[in-house]
């Protein structure tokens, strides 16, 4: 518990407040022409924590996302059991971080770009703020985004539907200064992901402008597909091989997961991992997890010694599952954590192939080259045989400890692609693929989780949501994250008004706009 109460005191450092955000804007250095020529240092400096503020820790992620995707699942039964892994809201804290660690700070280098003439330090800012608050509307829906820093309007939230036209837009012009300086060197000192490369840059935006035009795909169609093929048409290209992937370094930080589980003891694998992953015979659980030294744990599949823990589980002692699968080993000397992968890039054009997007390509080739380019990411092997698996499927889950836990698949997915099957089953075992592709960025998971039904994950078993946050059905899944209490105590006209833009209620039950519900339009 201690553990918890240090990271949750660490995160209530990022709560946002609203009513400061002129302060928070204020120019408190004037920028000399010296400083301007010392390497760009005003301007380049603050990028370490842009990036690095792109994602969360314990309670933002891991007690968050990587539950509800049953990527990782807690040993710990923290709060007595009822907890956000069992649909009851404890903690809520990304807005903070997005808000005080990058959209302030960015928001300052733009304006100071902008006004030095620094034209590429100002769309480098500026991308780090569609990155984030894209992210952001994804746990919450409307977020403060073309208002944010506006004086008199620096509470008011936009629409989803006019978020994401407002991302496009970004994306534009974003994308003008990066391809009219691409060959500009000023990034080069604080850039530790493509050392100052604008052209990966730019496969970067293209890249984003993929992913947002196919989250919302089901919901605005005709402006997906625009955007989708845009980005697919663009001459900067897209990101399609791993060396163009985007990492972001940790700067000499440890890996929060990696914190979080050999340090605090408080993630192992999670269920849906060793039902697909051991079911599948995917030789990537064993560069994610380590096997089990308890044979017993294992008795159903002692050929493949991984055991994961249920998210949304009965719960009665810590202890009881330290001896699950921990991460593996590697990924404590870890020096950077993926953001967008050439995999996810493929798995992207893979669905826009079946909705028919033009520049999308063949689905079955962007298919099996995404499963191809995540097996080398990851360092994994057999992967010629696991394409051609036609018969593997997701086994059931046994827990040792409790049997309330255990479940059934829901999913019968196979990995070999078949041209006979339909576009549902074809979409069905294109996310499942980019859901494992995923492991440790499980926010674009649960996103397209909600958004197509896939993977078929397995529901809670213990479901603690109630009226106080929000009642999910027991064959059903948390659909979103409401606005934190900072907002709700400090921004009550605001939060009021975003709640008719939402649709729903704020709770964890209403739909954001792209998740309709409904079937996924081929």
């Amino acid at each position: 518990m201690k553990k918890i109460f240090f990271a949750l005191i660490l995160t209530l450092g990022f709560m946002a407040c609203t009513d400061n955000f002129e302060e928070a804007n204020r120019n408190h250095y004037l920028i000399s022409d010296e400083e301007l020529t010392q390497d760009f240092n005003l301007l380049g400096s603050p990028f370490q924590g842009l990036l690095s503020n792109l994602f969360g820790h314990q309670v933002e992620e891991d007690l968050l996302h990587d539950n509800w995707t049953r990527m990782l699942g807690t040993p710990t039964p923290f709060v007595g059991g009822v907890n956000n892994t069992t649909y009851y809201i404890r903690w809520n804290s990304f807005w903070g971080r997005s808000y005080n660690n990058v959209m302030s700070p960015s928001l300052q280098v733009a304006k100071q770009a902008d006004e030095g003439g620094y034209p590429v330090f100002s769309a480098w800012a500026k991308l780090m703020q569609v990155l984030s608050m894209s992210k952001l509307s994804a746990y919450h829906g409307p977020v403060i985004y073309s208002n944010y820093g506006v004086s008199g309007k620096a509470n008011i939230y936009d629409k989803e539907s006019d978020l994401y036209t407002k991302f496009f837009a970004d994306l534009d012009a974003i994308q003008a200064v990066f391809v009219a300086n691409k060959d500009y060197k000023g990034l080069t000192k604080f850039d530790a992901s493509y050392n100052g490369n604008v052209a990966k840059w730019s496969k970067l935006v293209n890249s984003m402008r993929l992913r947002l035009a196919i989250r919302i795909s089901k919901v605005n169609p005709a402006l997906a597909k625009t955007q989708g093929e845009k980005a697919m048409s663009d001459p900067a290209g897209l990101i399609l091989v791993n060396g163009d992937n985007l990492n972001v370094s940790l700067y000499g930080e440890k890996l929060p997961m990696n914190v979080i589980c050999f340090e605090w003891g408080d993630t192992r694998m999670g269920s849906g991992m060793e039902s697909f992953g051991v079911g599948l015979k995917d030789d990537r659980i064993t560069k994610y997890f380590a096997p089990v030294a308890d044979a017993s744990l294992v008795i159903d599949h002692p050929t493949w010694p991984y055991k994961g823990i249920h998210s949304g589980a009965f719960l009665a002692a810590k202890d009881q599952r330290l001896t699950y699968s921990t991460i593996n080993e590697s990924f404590k000397s870890v020096t950077s954590r993926r953001f967008f992968t050439a995999s996810e890039v493929h798995h992207l054009k893979a669905e826009a192939a079946l909705r028919g997007w033009a520049g999308a390509g063949d689905a079955k080739t962007n298919y099996e080259t995404g499963v191809r380019l995540s097996f080398a990411d990851w360092g994994a092997g057999g992967v010629d045989a696991y394409l051609a698996d036609a018969t593997s499927k997701p086994i059931n889950y046994v827990d040792p400890k409790e049997a309330k836990n255990n479940f059934t698949s829901r999913s019968d997915v196979t990995v070999a692609w078949n041209d006979a099957d339909s576009n549902e089953r074809k979409l069905e075992k294109i996310i499942t693929q980019k859901w494992f592709n995923n492991f440790t960025n499980s926010l674009e998971a649960w996103t397209d989780h909600r958004r197509t039904g896939y993977p078929k994950l397995p529901y809670n078993t213990k479901n603690d949501s109630s009226a106080d946050w929000g009642v999910i059905a027991a064959d059903d899944f948390i659909k979103r994250m409401p606005w934190p209490n900072s907002e709700r105590d400090n921004n009550k006209d605001g939060v009021a008004d975003a709640t008719t833009k939402l649709g729903g209620p704020d709770n964890i039950a209403t739909r954001l706009w792209w998740d309709t519900g409904n079937p996924n339009n081929f």
